[in-house]
């Protein structure tokens, strides 16, 4: 079978895990951009620890959970999202105002709307965890 999005597989293998009560999670094929919004759900403290595992083929990535995260998803495809539009898109995909990040691919790198909005910068949408 094709894959047709890495996200959105390891994504789902999260909401998977966490939801099973699971402590880690090995996810695989690795991505960069797999690896940047990993980051952003960690320096938000919805997920552990990680691991870039290189093994000579497409790499894995083994995630600690902490049982923080309620829900994370991808938006595909990717939807433009300018800065005046960004509030349309935090109250269609999270389900409170002060809860949750929507992760943009930006040309100031991969960030969430917090961030965005702070610096001014608008992309295109990747997903949300909440």
């Amino acid at each position: 079978m094709v894959r047709t999005s890495v996200l959105a597989d390891a994504m789902n293998a999260i909401n998977n895990a966490d939801s099973m009560g699971k402590r880690q999670v090995l996810i695989r094929p690795a991505s960069k951009v797999t690896v940047e919004f990993l980051n952003i759900m960690q320096k938000n403290g919805y997920v552990g620890e990680f691991e870039v595992v290189d093994d000579h083929r497409s790499g894995k990535i083994v995630v600690q959970l902490t049982g923080r995260l309620n829900k994370c998803g991808v938006i595909s495809p990717r939807y433009n999202v300018k800065i005046d539009q960004m509030e349309k898109w935090v109250n269609k995909l999270l389900p409170a105002r002060q809860f949750g990040h929507i992760v943009l691919t930006t040309s100031a790198g991969v960030m969430d709307h917090h961030t965005a909005r702070r610096k001014h910068v608008s992309g295109k949408i990747l997903g949300f965890f909440y």
